[in-house]
């Protein structure tokens, strides 16, 4: 199910830009608590909020800087720290603070949507972390720390978030991101240094969300639903109302059942075609696995005479995402929030004595979709007269799916997919903490637009960057894993913008995904290569980091000779045969293909293709496919030659 939150009350209102307490005391911003991990090699920005002219001082470490509080806020600029303590961080103005336990090492920001979120402890509705127990009997680490950014939607950029800092331990780490956790394990083996992780996301979450108004007012196309979250602020109602206007536009375009010459929602359809469910129940379970996309939903009901009068109250339970909803032909509702019971008036003088039908459009743009409430909560209840229990046979189909016509704008009122969204409540107000670098692992949400997120991923990474004012730091993120709802063409463009974009690096996770779960389970291998990234782009070590990669293909006579960079002492198939290779001829179709290593080459050929121009590996939602090199990483997919 998706994980969504509605907007603070305040922003809302538009008047949580940058809070200020009213209070003559300082008082230090959220993220300077006890335990905290400070970043070792520069400057160390603290910041906070204090009366208007009160004189701040902060100390560290026989360090020291002080300031003025200006606008009810302060902050001081430390010079570079030792690396180590614990420390106690001093804090005067007024009044004195002090933070116990604070260290001085590696920050790091573990960014991205449900992957990164999963923690490593167990988590109802979901797969055991792989060797969770083992692990966390074992994470008695107390210079491995973690922050926990809580999730927070707003439509401006706030200045503090909630959380607290972690020590490491038994009893803490099943708190810790399980990506994060590995990762920072795997790091403080290997620098000896304490490691701080800062760790923000969402699960469920577009790239968009998680980046500022600034930078996508830059990316085509997102014009309306920025005016959209601007009067989100303004004027909620007003906004809700355009919304429904947009949405309907969308669906109008690209849903058979909204065209108006012969739409769904009509009093009378035929429903041949149209299949028979059990409702309620999400459609995950009954025959649509891992879809997401528009489907209808029909169901007739009598009336006894005398019932059919006054104004009747329709309940359907929640819905999951978007619905709309129509009683004999006439619109009576629409709601955006999948986790809300859909309550709908239904006004005097539409029902009538005898036949009555209820249609719905759903909108589902991931995770599971329908109508997933109890079956108690679908029912019909008249002005007079017992309920009309509305659980049992309905009638659906399903209209289009998102991979083919793409993802709807989100409501700016209810969604954590909202552009900048995530960014306003989640990053911006970390900066600008100091830090060494960000991992990443998100694209799930992104998957129907893969040529999108090539320049909106940069973008956001762009944008995080001028944010912390760091420079081009080091951005390490995880390439999709296999799922049957990922597509290759996602992968391949994260491995463009890797390519494409300095200082990033690219983790890949072809052998450690699951076919039935976006969510798979081992994560310590993620975790651990992220950190071999870390080490070879933020810290020089000469270590290979990366699987091979496809650098180039000589297609002549039956075969093709691929050759690759990141050989890490050598090409290997784990297993013995290589798999997961494909060539097509000038006809572009593809065959399954025998592939063997040649010293640094693979040699690919298939006898129904006496003359490839193009070659795939890896190439499908789930791949089989066994390239690696002898740092045992594995190779990323790819596709070459003709289309």
């Amino acid at each position: 199910m998706k994980t969504l939150r509605l907007f603070p009350t305040l922003a809302l209102l538009g008047v949580a830009l940058f809070p200020v307490r009213a209070r003559a005391t300082v008082v230090p911003n959220p993220l300077f608590c006890d335990h905290a991990v400070l970043q070792q090699g520069g400057e160390v920005p603290v910041w906070g909020i204090a009366a208007e002219g009160e004189a701040v001082t902060v100390a560290i470490a026989g360090r020291s800087a002080s300031t003025t509080a200006r606008a009810g806020r302060w902050l001081v600029r430390l010079p570079e720290l030792p690396v180590g303590g614990p420390y106690t961080l001093t804090i005067r103005g007024t009044n004195t603070v002090v933070l116990q336990d604070v260290l001085v090492g590696e920050v790091w920001i573990c960014g991205g949507q449900s992957n990164m979120e999963r923690q490593l402890g167990p988590r109802q509705g979901q797969k055991p972390i792989i060797g969770w127990e083992r692990d966390v009997a074992a994470a008695d680490l107390p210079q491995l720390r973690h922050f926990g950014v809580a999730q927070t939607l707003s439509p401006v950029p706030l200045a503090e978030v909630k959380g607290r800092w972690l020590v490491c331990s038994p009893a803490t780490a099943p708190e810790f991101s399980a990506v994060g956790f590995h990762f920072g394990r795997a790091l403080l083996a290997a620098r000896g240094v304490p490691i701080g992780l800062i760790h923000s996301s969402w699960g469920g979450t577009p790239a968009e969300a998680w980046t500022s108004a600034e930078t996508m007012r830059t990316i085509p196309g997102q014009e309306a639903m920025l005016a959209l979250l601007a009067e989100q602020s303004r004027d909620p109602a007003g906004a809700a109302e355009r919304y429904r206007q947009v949405l309907d536009g969308w669906c109008r375009a690209h849903d058979a059942g909204s065209a108006p010459a012969a739409p769904w929602s009509a009093e009378k359809v035929p429903v041949d075609g149209w299949a028979t469910t059990t409702e309620p129940g999400l459609w995950e379970a009954s025959g649509l696995p891992a879809f997401d996309g528009v489907v209808w939903f029909r169901k007739e009901f009598a009336l006894p005479a005398g019932t059919e009068t006054g104004e009747a109250l329709l309940n359907l339970g929640a819905i999951d995402d978007i619905d709309t909803t129509w009683v004999n032909g006439v619109e009576v509702g629409s709601t955006t929030l999948y986790s809300t019971p859909r309550e709908y008036r239904v006004p005097a003088g539409l029902l009538r004595a005898g036949r009555n039908v209820v249609a719905i459009r759903v909108v589902d743009t991931g995770g599971g979709g329908g109508l997933w409430g109890k079956p108690e909560s679908l029912a019909l209840q008249p002005a007079a007269g017992a309920p009309v229990p509305l659980a049992g046979a309905w009638q659906r189909r399903v209209s289009v799916s998102m991979a083919d016509s793409g993802y709807p704008p989100a409501s700016p009122a209810t969604g954590s997919n909202v552009p900048t969204v995530l960014h306003n409540g989640m990053i911006a107000p970390l900066q600008p903490y100091a830090i060494r670098g960000a991992i990443w692992y998100q694209g799930e949400a992104n998957n129907a637009r893969p040529q999108e997120y090539r320049r909106l991923l940069p973008a956001t990474i762009a944008d995080w960057r001028r944010g912390w004012g760091r420079g081009d730091f080091p951005f390490l993120f995880v390439q999709i894993a296999p799922y049957s709802g990922m597509s290759p063409e996602l992968r391949e463009a994260q491995l463009q913008i890797w390519q494409e974009t300095v200082a990033t690096a690219m983790v890949v996770t072809t052998d450690c995904g699951d076919a039935e779960d976006i969510h798979p389970a081992d994560k310590r291998p993620v975790g651990e290569r992220l950190a071999l990234a870390a080490r070879a782009v933020a810290y020089g070590e000469k270590i290979e980091a990366s699987g091979p990669v496809f650098a180039a293909a000589e297609f002549g006579g039956a075969q093709a000779v691929l050759r690759f960079t990141h050989l890490g002492g050598g090409l290997v198939a784990p297993g013995g045969q290589l798999r997961g290779f494909a060539v097509a001829g000038s006809d572009g179709v593809f065959y399954s293909a025998e592939a063997s290593i040649v010293g640094d080459t693979v040699l690919v050929t298939s006898a129904a293709v006496p003359a490839p121009v193009a070659v795939r590996y890896g190439w499908a939602n789930v791949p089989d496919c066994n390239l690696f090199n002898a740092a045992g990483l594995p190779a990323s997919p790819f596709r070459a030659g003709g289309r």
